[in-house]
């Protein structure tokens, strides 16, 4: 099994594409800068002023750009603005390229977004030396948010079974209640708990357990529209959300899990056995969103009342939630 040291191990951030975008109204000095740049084979993106310089950035998201400072529509300054601005959640190292060598100059152009300056005339090996610095700092960028991205992944799955985990249902179920009082459609959560899991750990070991859960959450994720969302809370404890299905059609949809899960053999060692589940459904349709802790709490309650008559089955809750006229769940 793949794991998280895994997955942030093998990230490459020099496999992705490296661009460079050069900026100069200047044909010329455009030229100077495209020749010196493709002899050491980079890929260079081409834009005669600012405003084309945009449309090409937000196309391309270039690692690197280099600018001339002074351009008649939208000048080097203004450029490093405007993509600072624009393009937050992208980082791009930018070079200014500036035939004024006035600290103060200098100064307002870093203040203004660029990372580094060189000066007119520049020398070509000097160029390709600043954009090697600008590689180095954008892959370490690219690195560290393709690392964000993993652990914020992992903090909203559940290691085990690689479902959403509570705290991704959490941030789900919020959303989704207030759309489905806002556009009138039907909102179940349905909480599952495999019957006497316990015994399975505890006569067939860990191993066997984890090999339990794990099929019982593939069957869950087969089941599970777009949709919907089906999680691991913890334990045996599992939970699914279904939208815009009646209460037959939610039955049935509960009553399909049950029985794949049902007729599903497990081995272990010589022994071939089968493991059940309880579930309990609660559901709101209405045009006032309830408390999403209290509706999981109701559909606790139903799964309570599952267990209690005898396990391997489903129950709704008894009580009637708030519903439209033409919409009704009850026990």
């Amino acid at each position: 099994m793949t794991t998280a040291s895994d997955k942030i191990g093998t990230m490459n951030p020099s496999s992705r594409p490296f661009k460079i975008l050069a900026v100069d109204d200047s044909g010329i000095a455009l030229k100077l800068v495209e020749h010196s740049l493709l002899k050491k084979g980079y890929r260079v993106l081409s834009a005669k002023n600012g405003r084309e310089a945009l449309d090409l950035f937000a196309e391309h998201q270039p690692a690197v750009v280099i600018t001339d400072w002074s351009m008649p529509d939208i000048g080097g300054l203004e450029l490093c603005r405007r993509i600072r601005q624009d393009f937050q959640d992208f980082h791009s190292h930018i070079i200014l390229l500036t035939s004024n060598t006035e600290k103060e100059r200098v100064v307002e152009g870093l203040a203004a977004g660029a990372d580094d300056y060189l000066t007119k005339p520049f020398h070509s090996g000097e160029l390709i030396a600043r954009v090697e610095v600008g590689r180095r700092i954008v892959d370490l960028h690219r690195e560290i948010q393709a690392k964000n991205r993993l652990l914020e992944e992992m903090a909203l799955t559940d290691a085990l079974t690689d479902l959403p985990n509570r705290r991704a249902v959490d941030v789900w179920a919020s959303r989704q209640l207030s759309a489905a009082a806002r556009h009138d459609f039907p909102f179940w959560v349905v909480m599952a708990d495999l019957d006497l899991f316990k015994n399975i750990n505890d006569t067939y070991g860990h191993d066997a357990g984890d090999t339990v859960l794990k099929s019982f959450a593939e069957i869950l994720k087969t089941h599970t529209r777009q949709s919907g969302i089906c999680a691991r809370l913890g334990g045996e404890e599992f939970l699914v959300m279904m939208t815009h299905s009646d209460r037959e059609g939610t039955q049935s949809a509960v009553e399909r899990i049950r029985k794949q899960f049902e007729n599903t053999k497990f081995t272990f060692g010589n022994s071939t056995i089968s493991a059940t589940a309880s579930f309990g459904i609660a559901g709101f349709h209405g045009t006032e969103p309830p408390d999403w802790n209290a509706l999981v709490s109701r559909a606790d309650t139903a799964l309570y009342a599952a267990k209690h008559s005898g396990r391997n089955r489903l129950e709704f809750e008894n009580l009637p939630v708030h519903v439209s006229q033409d919409f009704v769940v009850s026990g």
